[in-house]
């Protein structure tokens, strides 16, 4: 059995990072699936979905090695084509990924303690973000 859904969320922007694990369980939960996976895909090509543990303080250091890695203020020849100042976005994006898939186990996702899913939108402005969230399996 195949179930699939859309996932709204409003985010600020410069790698904001807006914890999902709730949103993802409940939509596993909607899909009556017992086993199988869940694959969470954020349609645009300036955010990611990863996992992290959701504390304050790694979320601050993460979004310091973003910056370092890639930063916002870097010159790219995609701003200075498009004018809209966001190839630092792209290339977060492009490293991380759009989406990641999670194994279901007894209708529940399969995460360590510590572990949160999480969509990272890397743009220079608030956005509303959409994902779209495939549950697979029996």
């Amino acid at each position: 059995m195949v179930y699939g859904e859309y996932l709204s969320l409003q985010t600020r922007g410069f790698s904001d990072i807006c914890e999902i694990t709730s949103h993802i369980s409940e939509i596993v939960s909607k899909s009556k699936i017992k086993n199988g996976l869940v694959n969470i895909f954020v349609i645009g090509s300036t955010a990611s979905v990863s996992t992290i543990e959701y504390e304050e303080a790694l979320v601050e250091d993460f979004k310091d090695q973003l910056e370092k890695f890639a930063p916002h203020s870097m010159h790219t020849r995609h701003s200075q084509t498009w004018g809209d100042d966001n190839g630092f976005s792209h290339i977060r994006a492009t490293f991380m990924g759009p989406g990641i898939t999670v194994p279901i186990s007894k209708g529940e996702l399969v995460l360590g303690t510590w572990q949160q899913i999480v969509l990272i939108d890397h743009d220079n402005r608030p956005r509303n973000r959409k994902l779209f969230v495939q549950v697979m399996g029996e």
